[in-house]
């Protein structure tokens, strides 16, 4: 996608989750109030299939344009299983199945499927092999941070089924849930951040803002560094994705899936500790956004599983070779 069309892409979501997104509905998302009205509005934008190519019914969105769009949707803590939806789209067209109109479920191995209640149907990858299995999941849960819908998926016969091409791999939405995930967190990371430098210039102690003392000011900048190092991890996997398909882009999506859990981590209790009591209050939107901070961190692979496989790969290839690996990429 040129920069231009991606740029108008952005701006659109961005727009919509301004104006239609917020505090409220990501309460009532907790309360287990479906967001009709705003994915209804995402529909019309071809937002859930933006991933297919175009003789499939989607806008042929690469991963890197996936991942900047994604970024949009942590930064407004988006209540829309959206990025689940476009994963699972992505998947059945590259395993030359269309998309299905409605919400997509995403399954990646015994983790629960976002808002899998309201999936038209459920899609999950085996073995290089993608499944499309009728919806709705059938056993309702709470995720346990956020206390958004998470429900289980009952295993059945797919309605369809099909060959993911070698640059997918076995482990192809284990992957795209890591990159959504990370890519979410970055987003998030911006907005807690700019929240908590708007409180420290406003919230005032001993007779000035609590951004003039030098130990806020310390917090800030360390926080603000964790944002950037996950901004940029996440952008460089996006375009590794592209280059090498999800399979050879594991280190880069590892790297961001650590990169953005261990800021996520980091800044939350920063932002938290400058907010004081005030930032888990229910009135406050702060909570509204590290409680997805830390659901994300944990989907679909938390640091620990990523730099795992991470070393077991470098090992794999042996130290003589591990300088130039890096460098390569």
């Amino acid at each position: 996608m040129s920069d231009d069309l991606r740029g108008i892409l952005l701006e659109q979501v961005e727009r919509l989750l301004s104006d239609r997104a917020g505090p409220d509905l990501l309460r009532a998302n907790e309360r287990g109030e479906w967001p009709e009205a705003l994915w209804a509005e995402a529909e019309a934008l071809g937002l859930p299939t933006a991933m297919a190519p175009e003789d499939k019914g989607g806008a042929g969105l690469g991963w890197d344009d996936a991942a900047a769009l994604w970024h949009v949707l942590g930064r407004h803590a988006s209540p829309l299983p959206l990025g689940e939806s476009m994963v699972a789209s992505a998947l059945l067209a590259a395993g030359g199945i269309a998309p299905r109109p409605g919400l997509l479920g995403l399954a990646v191995g015994k983790e629960p499927v976002a808002w899998g209640r309201r999936a038209a149907a459920v899609v999950m990858v085996s073995g290089g092999t993608v499944l499309l299995q009728p919806g709705p999941a059938t056993t309702q849960g709470r995720a346990p941070y956020s206390r958004e819908p998470a429900d289980r998926a009952a295993p059945g016969v797919p309605a369809q089924e099909g060959r993911l091409p070698e640059g997918f791999g076995p482990d192809a939405a284990l992957l795209a849930g890591a990159l959504l995930n990370a890519a979410r967190i970055a987003g998030a990371l911006e907005a807690v951040l700019d929240m908590t430098v708007e409180y420290a210039n406003t919230r005032k102690q001993f007779g000035r803002p609590i951004g003039g003392f030098q130990a806020v000011q310390q917090l800030l900048a360390r926080c603000a560094g964790e944002v950037a190092a996950a901004a940029v991890a996440v952008a460089h996997a996006g375009r590794a994705a592209d280059r090498h398909g999800l399979a050879g882009a594991e280190f880069e999506i590892a790297s961001a899936k650590v990169v953005a859990g261990e800021a996520a981590g980091t800044a939350a209790a920063i932002v938290h500790q400058v907010h004081a009591a005030i930032g888990f209050t229910d009135e406050h939107p702060l909570h509204l956004f590290t409680r997805r901070m830390w659901e994300w961190r944990d989907a679909h692979g938390a640091e620990r599983h990523w730099a795992r496989r991470i070393g077991a790969k470098a090992l794999e290839r042996g130290g003589g070779n591990l300088w130039a690996d890096l460098t390569s990429r």
